[in-house]
């Protein structure tokens, strides 16, 4: 079961490292918008600061939970993102919960497997 949790940690933070990476760097293809995503897209380009801090967070989140020893901040870091990619896809792409789901199922699971190490934050 380690092996798993590794491997799926792993393959995790490097799409999150990629996701964040592509926030700055503009090298995957976007697909055309239309419709209420386009209004969505248009008004996340009006907030400049938007994409970049998300960015900056996806390359932290993803590498600090693909490296075991920060796997657990990795995991709390990534959550706010992952909740928001699944509520996203829910509204606007349902097809894109295929990926989403999964996800943050693998963020839940990494939070729950290290809950002893968030007592101090929470006592």
């Amino acid at each position: 079961m380690k092996i798993v949790k590794t491997i799926l940690a792993v393959l995790f933070g490097l799409m999150f490292i990629n996701a964040g990476l592509d926030k700055f760097l503009h090298y995957m293809p976007v697909p055309p918008m239309e419709g209420e995503m386009l209004k969505v897209g248009m008004a996340f380009g009006t907030i400049a600061w938007l994409m970049p801090l998300v960015g900056a967070i996806e390359l932290l989140g993803g590498l600090l939970f693909a490296i075991p020893k920060t796997r657990a901040l990795g995991a709390i870091v990534i959550l706010p993102i992952t909740v928001g990619i699944v509520l996203h896809n829910a509204v606007y792409m349902p097809e894109g919960l295929a990926i989403a789901g999964p996800l943050l199922l693998i963020n839940l699971w990494i939070i729950a497997d290290n809950s002893n190490k968030y007592k101090a934050m929470v006592n």
